[in-house]
């Protein structure tokens, strides 16, 4: 089991008195009076509960009984759901009983698509700035050299794209006059490209002679040399190289893991996470499973394993079909595959239908790359629903999406549960599609970028009527999709309290703290297909429970952003404890 600290009621009380926030806010508030019917399990033994928690705010995600009052648990079940007077005769001799003393409590938190190992390891040995001047790079990556003299590859991460493309200087001549006689490759933030100096593109085997790999672009001068920029895919097969060359790789991802991202993300109210892209090749899922063996879990885990566009189909089905593990007795699950359809808009590397205004890539038609076709992802639902596996696909340009639900609706048995992730530019005609094929609508608004004043920063990539309502929340859940919402860290802060106070504010495309709070919860329960176990508090459920210093409901935007979580279950142990 987990180790569980053992605080007497009487200090928990006191850390559960943190005083509440009324505010000005504009959200229409629940009633606040519990059912008179509480919502009961069978127990053997009514005296018998291990937890009482009375006096509180008890926001349960249930249609059929949207507030409490008390929650009874009994091991790590919920026995009841009810009024503080419903409770009193579940406490015993040995039950701890809990006074939130008006505190508010949920279902915890889920983010189904986010990158803990990548995030959180130490592999990445050094950071560069966003924006710099070539000489400050320069000066920069020289001393990041210096500061690891034996490593075999020197891996960073920090800059942005168009910091790249807008400087006079090449991009590979500040590398390799910062770094001459070792291999360096720098991720850019959202990972969909790499800096790599002229020693990389050798180990690589990379030349001006070499065509682009499926799903990537070899980035080249107005003469057609390489010019150190390798967009998507191209630059994930040259971080393979360079990850492959670390031998505390694993260590590194295991300690980042146990040390830094479980405690950070129960501190923040999250029970459950899916792995967005686990990289089965580099080691993450053996990583995955140590925790697990070792029983240092804190949390509902997913792994989605990265499907390898360059990969042979058949090798890859293989071997993805031999990784399958699903037992709900567990913690860890490996049930998922992620998919890239396209890029991303700041590269114009995303799928569109018409082509970008600007033409940076030479792409065929202007109009993004895939990694994965319609045709192929049709083979890849057609072999691996059988097994169990539900899909996770990155699509963010218009064409994208569409390929994705062509590709669902032409080759899904009904049965799964696959979700688009990001969804930044959707065909209005697509979006009663998602409804229509079962397909989950997972997108991510933590990131200030994602915010209404920064969706003219597109237009003159794809125009005034494109760059309008950019990840369309309110038009999803208006035509009935099933909405979770995520955060895709560390391209955006894990903390879902940011993610609920700009889901409630980002007007035209805002939705209503309830809409909001359920795809963080039981949306994306359901995402990960545990729906009956958590995801809302209801009796007969497992206790995944989050307590709160504020009521959401009574909360502005900008005091929901400013929440505080007191206290974090998971399996009905504390596993954060303000």
């Amino acid at each position: 089991m987990r180790a569980t600290k053992m605080i007497t009621s009487s200090f928990l009380i006191a850390g559960l008195a943190l005083s509440g926030c009324n505010s000005d806010n504009q959200t229409t508030s629940p009633a606040t009076t519990p059912t008179n019917t509480p919502n009961v399990a069978q127990t053997n033994d009514i005296n018998s509960a291990t937890m009482v928690f009375t006096n509180g705010r008890i926001y349960t995600v249930n249609t059929e009984q949207p507030w409490a009052q008390a929650v009874v648990l009994q091991d790590n079940k919920i026995v009841l759901v009810g009024s503080n007077e419903q409770a009193q005769q579940f406490i015993g001799e040995t039950t701890q009983h809990i006074d939130l003393q008006g505190k508010m409590m949920l279902p915890g938190f889920h983010d189904v698509h986010m990158h803990p190992l990548e995030s959180a390891s130490e592999a990445t040995q050094f950071t560069v700035p966003a924006a710099a001047t070539s000489s400050e790079y320069v000066d920069a990556i020289a001393y990041a050299a210096s500061q690891h003299p034996t490593a075999a590859w020197l891996i960073g991460y920090g800059h942005e794209i168009s910091t790249l493309l807008e400087m006079s200087d090449s991009p590979l001549a500040i590398l390799d006059e910062a770094v001459p006689d070792r291999p360096v490759i720098i991720m850019e933030q959202t990972s969909h490209s790499m800096w790599v100096n002229s020693k990389a593109l050798a180990l690589a085997g990379l030349s001006a002679r070499s065509i682009d790999p499926i799903g990537g672009v070899l980035g080249r001068d107005e003469q057609g040399a390489l010019n150190g920029i390798l967009y998507d895919n191209a630059g994930n097969q040259v971080m393979e190289l360079a990850m492959q060359s670390l031998p505390e790789a694993a260590q590194s991802d295991y300690l980042g893991l146990i040390e830094y991202t479980m405690p950070e993300l129960n501190k923040a109210g999250i029970t459950s996470i899916s792995d967005a892209r686990t990289y089965w090749q580099r080691g993450h899922l053996e990583t995955w499973q140590r925790v697990a063996k070792e029983d240092k879990l804190t949390l509902r885990v997913a792994l989605g394993l990265w499907a390898y566009p360059q990969m042979n189909d058949n090798t890859q089905l293989t071997k993805l079909k031999s990784l399958y593990q699903s037992n709900p007795a567990e913690l860890l699950q490996v049930n998922q595959v992620k998919f890239y359809m396209d890029g991303i808009l700041v590269n114009t590397t995303a799928a569109m239908h018409e082509p970008y205004l600007e033409n940076w890539l030479e792409l065929d038609g202007n109009r993004g790359l895939n990694y994965f076709s319609q045709a192929r992802l049709e083979k890849y639902i057609k072999a691996l629903e059988p097994t169990g596996f539900d899909f996770n696909i990155h699509g963010i340009g218009d064409r994208g999406i569409h390929e994705a639900l062509n590709a669902i609706e032409k080759a899904s048995n009904g049965q799964a549960r696959h979700r688009i992730t990001h969804l930044e530019v959707i065909d209005p005609a697509d979006l009663p599609r998602f409804d229509k094929l079962g397909v989950i609508a997972d997108a991510q608004v933590a990131g200030d970028f994602t915010d209404p004043r920064h969706w003219p920063d597109t237009i003159p990539l794809i125009g005034a009527q494109r760059a309008q309502d950019l990840v369309p929340i309110r038009s999803l859940v208006d035509n009935k999709a099933t909405l979770t919402l995520s955060s895709d860290w560390n391209v955006s802060p894990f903390n879902p309290f940011i993610g609920l106070s700009n889901a409630v504010s980002r007007q035209p495309q805002a939705i209503t703290l309830a809409q909001a709070i359920e795809a963080y919860t039981l949306n994306s329960a359901y995402a990960m297909r545990q729906e009956q176990r958590v995801g809302s508090i209801e009796a007969g459920k497992l206790a995944d429970l989050v307590v709160i210093d504020r009521d959401l409901f009574e909360a502005s935007a900008t005091q929901i952003r400013n929440t505080q979580v007191v206290m974090t279950l998971l399996d009905g142990e504390i596993v954060y404890q303000r």
